[in-house]
């Protein structure tokens, strides 16, 4: 397997899917998915679906694609799902990108865009010396990549070709699912997993080559907004409520320790992710994380306390807090099936990757989905820098994703 691989053919392909512009709209709340342009990928993954015999592909209401890659072998097997995304996140544009290959990476800084001035270097993302020798691809400095999760989406249909073109590789019934709105966590708000039918699956939407996780945070949103009282600031004395200070100093009685930039491994925290306001009302957004779920009931219960405090101070209804939770870390409905975990592992090794199993410090549709009844481990797609214009992805990396993801399928036919 590990040479028939045909990494032009998968590259190809994530250009392709990159060069739509698939962004998400995490302020659309009545639509789904949140952005219409998603479905020119979908609906183009539907036709090369068709193209490759998958007989069986739909795309429903919601965007959803599925379909389904039959057994060719009697021996009861069972059926394995991998998804993708087609979405790109809101964080940054996802229009008009312009990938650009740069063979043989030599470990040097990388000029993204020299009018710009925006460079890609070893100095600031070091991880960039692991890929010499190595073909990368990368931005022009303006936009994201989409390697989150467009290189994910073109391995699944990579491996798809390449059991439709070669008969002898025996398999069961493999299920393809490619999910909408995934970056503003709505990934499966409508997907059926009764109708996907499948024992259990994995997402493709890991970074770095070996990334295995099982382990995400438990999550949640929470939307904080501010009534002031705007006064004329020549008479505004023991009158005025400034919402814009009031926000600051509300975000000012959280702790600082517990902010992304100062976390690591399985510590939570709260992210301001968006604020606006005037002197008369302000609203902003934190993210809140936290793998442990008692920890992550306790930071709910205190930014409930700061909301509290905030109208005792300067009166009730100051302050209003919607919190929502998103998702929740999948470990628990993962491991009594660990199964699926082992054999991604012992895959990895047979194509000659180094499992590198940690806890996501974020989520996927796979958390959502293993509380849904299908127990979803997440595999490395080998994007770094998700989410930015210093985004970048090896192509030697998305054909290990490639045969590694083809290697469960085998390991699981010869059981």
């Amino acid at each position: 397997m590990s040479n028939m691989i045909n990494s032009k053919a998968l590259t190809d392909r994530f250009i392709r899917y990159v060069k739509i512009d698939t962004q998400s709209d995490d302020t659309v709340s009545d639509r789904y998915p949140s952005t219409q342009k998603q479905l020119q990928l979908s609906n183009m993954l539907l036709k090369e679906l068709k193209e490759l015999g998958i007989s069986d592909a739909t795309i429903d209401e919601y965007g959803y694609v599925m379909g389904t890659v039959p057994a060719n072998t009697d021996k009861k097997l069972p059926t394995i799902g991998f998804l993708a995304h087609v979405d790109t996140s809101p964080d940054m544009s996802g229009a008009n990108v312009k990938p650009r290959f740069v063979e043989q990476y030599d470990g040097s800084e990388m000029v993204l865009n020299k009018d710009l001035n925006v460079t890609l270097s070893p100095k600031d993302f070091p991880e960039l010396k692991n890929y010499i020798g190595k073909t990368l691809i990368v931005t022009d400095g303006t936009t994201l990549l989409g390697a989150d999760d467009k290189a994910g989406v073109a391995e699944i249909m990579t491996a798809v070709e390449y059991m439709v073109n070669n008969p002898q590789f025996k398999h069961g019934p493999i299920r393809i699912g490619f999910t909408v709105d995934e970056e503003v966590g709505r990934g499966v708000d409508h997907f059926d997993v009764k109708k996907f039918k499948a024992d259990f699956a994995y997402t493709l939407d890991g970074g770095a080559i070996g990334e295995l996780e099982y382990e995400n945070f438990n999550a949640a949103g929470a939307k904080i907004t501010i009534q002031g009282r705007n006064i004329h600031p020549g008479y505004a004395k023991d009158k005025m409520v400034n919402a814009i200070l009031v926000a600051m100093e509300f975000n000012s009685l959280l702790p600082a320790n517990q902010r992304p930039e100062h976390t690591q491994g399985y510590e939570g925290f709260y992210h301001l992710i968006k604020m606006d306001g005037t002197v008369e009302n302000a609203t902003f957004q934190y993210i809140i994380r936290d793998h442990n779920r008692e920890k992550f009931e306790a930071l709910k219960a205190f930014i409930t306390k700061v909301t509290e405090f905030i109208n005792m101070k300067y009166g009730e209804g100051t302050a209003t807090l919607e919190m929502k939770d998103q998702y929740y870390n999948m470990r628990e409905q993962v491991e009594p099936v660990f199964h699926i975990v082992e054999t991604a592992v012992k895959a990895m090794e047979l194509v000659g990757v180094k499992p590198l199993v940690k806890p996501i410090r974020g989520g996927t549709d796979g958390a959502r989905l293993s509380y849904m009844g299908l127990p979803c481990p997440n595999l490395f797609a080998g994007g770094e820098n998700f989410h930015g214009k210093h985004e970048y992805v090896a192509v030697e990396s998305m054909v290990k994703a490639t045969e590694a993801m083809l290697k469960i399928i085998e390991l699981y036919a010869k059981k």
